[in-house]
Formats: structure tokens, C-alpha cells, sequence
């Protein structure tokens, strides 16, 4: 295990800047998710740690040794790809075991090792077959396994489940927390998928346009997102947002939204917004956080049509027009209204995010 620490990282193609200035500390045993939007940067950023990219600012420190200038055999990390990069004339064995032998390891050595990863893998039947005979799901538990192997300080991961369809990846991502709550290894792992990041990481990393926008816990990225950006990336569906005005009616502070609602906002946060009356805001609340007036009279309340309702089994998603925009609602399974219903729906105050519209930055 290793602590890695990158220090005003950056990265330059052909003059155009790609990585800005990147400043994180990764604790020793923590697993860390670098989470964004295709381009982002995240897989540049990580293929920087491995060394597989050359840094063009800053210091990069895994341990106590600066490794801007060390190749990757010499980093002490080991790295998991998306397309498993599995040699197809090796067995499972030979293939775990293939980085141990260039290393000089010993037979013995090497089996021990090799015997032992693949026992905690569950892919100890599978030693004697050769990649072709594999599903894709146990190829990338071989993949896991020759990094296993290696025991090295830092293990990278380049969306290894992207190449599965989705019930292997649920299958191998529990997998692959399972394996980090028993080696408690430092990991980095890349992804897409905000539900990977949600389920695996100890910490996200949210990275937008080669900058980080927000680093913390799954319940801080989610329930507390100090970014419009964040907001929106993550959720399924994701956040709600509205356009709309603080404004002051006599003694109350109300969130008016264009012509279609004003909501007056509860003592806590009327206080807690007051020096931002009279400016424009973008007013956000995520679809769970909509119910039936009924269900909470103490909540603001709005009145909505219906505009579609989409059965999922455990609950129903709800698409609401309110005026010239739309919302979703994450509602009961027995709320079954017809498109084009009027609906009172409550909103829940203790989940109201505001957020500056020219900086998305949360008020």
C-alpha cells in the first residue's frame, strides 16, 4: 500500500492544454473513483499515474518517491484495462503467472501466488483453460488476478467493466469490492458510470474538462454537490433543475419560478439565502425528493400536469410539466395517474439546492 499524491499535475498535446493544474492526495488503502463525462480527462490523468503518459507540469508521488521520470515497471503499480489484454495462447495460470517469471520469481514462488489470487477470485476451475474457453466476465477476473499477483503499492483500473453487459457488471463490481475490503490495497479506479463510482469508491473525484470540480464521499457528491455539474452527473434520472428568482413577499422569502410557482421557503433557509434576493438562481431537487401533497401537507407545494408515467416495478417515474418545463418525480408504485392530470406535488425543503447561474457554483 502507498499514499499518491499529485501536485499541480498537468498535461499538454501539442500546446493545448488537457489537465489543469490537478491537486489530490489518495490515502494509503482508499479506494478512489476518477468519475466524468467522456473527455474529461480521468483516463489521461490515470494512464499519468501508470506512467504510460508522460506529465508534462507538476510532481507526481506515489510513496515517498517522486515517479514523473520512472517507467511504469519501476512505478510498483499494476493496472486492470477494459479490453483484459490476456495473451490467448497462455492458460489462465501462465497468464497470472507470466509478469512473476520476467521478474525472476521462483516456481514456487509464482504458483503460490497464482494458486492463492485465483482461490480468491473463485477462479480456481478455470487455471488449465486458455482465454477463448472464458465468458467475459471471468476474463476480467483473470485480468484482476494477474494484477493480484503482483502485489504492488497502487492498483489502476481503466473502466474494466465497460466491455460487459449489465448484469456481469454488477456481478464483477461487487466483485471488485468484495476484493478491496480483503486486500485493502490504494486503488484508482476510472469510470463513466456514475453507479460504479456511487457503490465502489471510498472517495469520487469529479473531473470536467481536465479540472477537478468536487472530491468527496458518494453521500457528499450526491445529497451535498457544490456544483451544478455534479448535481446533474449524478442520479438516475438526475437532478432536477428549474430556473427561478429568490424574492421577498412581506416577511417570507419566496423561490418564484418564471410564472408558474412561488414557493415560500421554510425559516432555515429563507435565512440562509436572504443575501441572494432579487438575483436569478437555478433552483434544483432530485426526483426522489417529490412526493404527493397528501403524503407531506408541512411542504411547499406545486401543481403539475402529467405528462408521462413510466412503470418500473419497484416505483414509478413520473415526467411533470410545470409551465414551460419539465420535471421528474421518483413516486410509489400505486401512483398511476393519466397523462394530463393536475397534481399537487410537495417538495421537500431539506433538499433544495440553489446554485449561481453564470458559475454553477452552489449558494
Amino acid at each position: 500500500m502507498a499514499d499518491v499524491t499529485l501536485r499541480q499535475i498537468r498535461k499538454d498535446y501539442a500546446g493545448v492544454q488537457i489537465i489543469h493544474g490537478v491537486d489530490l492526495h489518495i490515502q494509503s488503502g482508499e479506494f478512489v473513483v476518477f468519475v466524468g463525462p467522456s473527455g474529461c480527462g480521468k483516463s489521461t490523468l490515470l494512464r499519468m499515474v501508470a506512467g504510460l503518459e508522460t506529465i508534462s507540469d507538476g510532481d507526481l508521488h506515489i510513496g515517498d518517491v517522486r515517479v514523473n521520470d520512472l517507467a511504469p515497471r519501476d512505478r510498483d503499480i499494476a493496472m486492470v484495462f477494459q479490453d483484459y489484454a490476456l495473451y490467448p495462447h497462455k492458460t489462465v495460470r501462465d497468464n497470472m503467472g507470466f509478469g512473476l517469471k520476467l521478474r525472476k520469481f521462483s516456481e514456487a514462488e509464482v504458483k503460490s501466488r497464482v494458486d492463492s489470487a485465483a482461490e480468491t477470485l473463485q477462479i480456481t476451475h478455470l487455471l488449465d483453460r486458455f482465454p477463448k474457453a472464458l465468458s467475459g466476465g471471468q476474463r476480467q477476473r483473470v485480468a484482476m488476478g494477474r494484477a493480484i499477483v503482483r502485489q504492488p503499492k497502487v492498483f489502476l483500473f481503466d473502466e474494466p467493466l465497460s466491455n460487459l453487459d449489465a448484469l456481469l457488471r454488477n456481478q464483477v463490481r461487487a466483485e471488485i469490492k468484495k476484493l478491496h475490503r480483503r486486500v485493502r490495497e490504494t486503488v484508482i479506479y476510472v469510470t463513466h458510470d456514475q453507479v460504479e463510482a456511487m457503490t465502489l469508491a471510498d472517495r469520487i473525484v469529479v473531473l470536467q474538462a481536465g479540472r477537478i470540480v468536487q472530491v468527496g464521499t458518494p453521500d457528499e457528491i450526491y445529497g451535498r454537490p457544490q456544483h451544478r455539474f455534479v448535481a446533474g452527473f449524478t442520479g438516475s434520472p438526475p437532478m432536477n433543475f428549474l430556473p427561478a428568482t429568490l424574492a421577498r413577499q412581506g416577511e417570507a422569502i419566496t423561490l418564484q419560478i418564471g410564472n408558474a410557482a412561488a414557493l415560500v421557503l421554510p425559516p432555515a433557509l429563507a435565512q440562509r439565502w436572504q443575501a441572494h434576493v432579487g438575483r436569478g438562481v437555478e433552483f434544483g431537487i432530485r426526483p426522489e425528493n417529490l412526493s404527493l401533497q397528501r403524503q407531506h401537507a408541512d411542504w411547499p407545494v406545486i401543481e403539475a400536469e402529467v405528462e408521462l408515467v413510466e412503470l418500473l416495478g419497484a416505483e414509478n417515474l413520473l415526467t411533470l410539466k410545470l409551465g414551460e418545463h419539465e420535471l421528474k418525480a421518483r413516486l410509489a408504485p400505486d401512483v398511476r395517474p393519466a397523462a394530463g392530470t393536475r397534481l399537487p406535488i410537495a417538495l421537500d425543503p431539506a433538499h433544495f439546492h440553489l446554485f449561481d447561474q453564470q458559475t454553477g457554483n452552489v449558494l
